[in-house]
């Protein structure tokens, strides 16, 4: 099951980029953006806007943001984007982790994509609109959200879990999840040329829960009632929304399933895991698609983990 964390509340710090690309501050109302930094042999780079691509002939960049970009799938998915030549917009509660994936990327060719880096708490709407009002005033336009920021919150017996529990998992999973996708759906919608992608992490939970995870499993439920309304209200603006549910990808936060982990008959049972790349390599693929075509759902799970027949 995707394990897609981040700690649950940090200290909010500033946008930092790595040298040679694109910086920005999230702010909570009109973001402060310092001036581009290049590397030593390298112009600075940065995006023209959709205005200036059009003039010159060339099509505009592939603008994604990525939530949970600080670690396991996320950062995966953002280098995966990276490479096949998405600007990318790492989002994050932990500035370092941004940092650490925006430097795991490696160099950018000159006049490149771009990537910034924008710490951002996603269960502050506040937050978030600073998120995405940085990506617009440097891009210009938003053409993909990974909506991925997640946590598993504390496994615990269902009579034994605490309000702030439940609802420290339910402020990420679901309530960060639809405020990026608002604001996503926002931006798409008035942008020009008008449309664009969301694709939410759901979890093979979505389907079928673990014991004693009722908060997580309740989320990645709803998460698939959030992709179809954003799929049925994204129709007249051009908006695809799709759904990837993910199954034992190898992150910081799976270790546990390669030691032993609790069964439906009580047992603990070390699972198979898979690489988080093969997961990036499907969201590229969905990313990519066509306006006209979408992957409505998506499950790429370990093959032998115990998912099929679980029970």
């Amino acid at each position: 099951m995707a394990e897609n964390t981040e700690p649950a509340r940090t200290t909010r710090t500033t946008a930092r980029a790595r040298a040679g690309q694109v910086g920005g501050t999230a702010t909570a109302d009109r973001p402060t953006l310092p001036a581009p930094t290049s590397r030593g042999g390298q112009r600075t780079q940065t995006a023209p806007t959709p205005q200036e691509a059009r003039q010159d002939g060339a099509p505009h960049r592939k603008v994604a943001v990525v939530t949970g970009a600080g670690s396991g799938i996320g950062r995966a998915v953002a280098h995966a984007l990276i490479a096949a030549h998405w600007t990318v917009v790492l989002a994050g509660r932990r500035a370092q982790a941004l940092a650490e994936t925006s430097r795991l990327a490696g160099p950018l060719d000159s006049g490149g994509p771009a990537v910034l880096t924008v710490p951002t708490d996603v269960t502050r709407p506040d937050e978030v609109d600073a998120l995405f009002a940085t990506v617009r005033e440097r891009f210009g336009r938003v053409d993909l959200l990974f909506n991925n920021a997640g946590t598993f919150g504390r496994a615990a017996a269902l009579e034994d879990l605490a309000y702030d529990d439940w609802r420290a998992v339910v402020d990420v999973n679901l309530t960060g999840s639809f405020l990026c996708a608002q604001a996503a759906f926002r931006a798409m919608k008035s942008q020009e040329p008008q449309g664009g992608r969301i694709i939410n992490n759901g979890s093979v939970s979505a389907h079928t829960p673990r014991p004693h995870s009722v908060a997580y499993t309740a989320t990645k439920h709803a998460m698939t009632g959030l992709t179809k309304s954003l799929s049925l209200d994204g129709r007249p603006y051009n908006i695809a929304c799709g759904q990837i549910d993910i199954g034992n990808a190898a992150t910081e936060m799976t270790g546990r399933m390669q030691t032993g982990i609790l069964q439906a008959n009580g047992q603990l049972a070390a699972e198979p895991v898979m690489d988080a790349a093969d997961v990036a390599r499907t969201v590229v693929h969905m990313a990519e698609l066509p306006l006209n075509a979408n992957v409505q759902f998506a499950t790429v799970m370990a093959t032998n983990m115990p998912y099929i027949g679980r029970g």
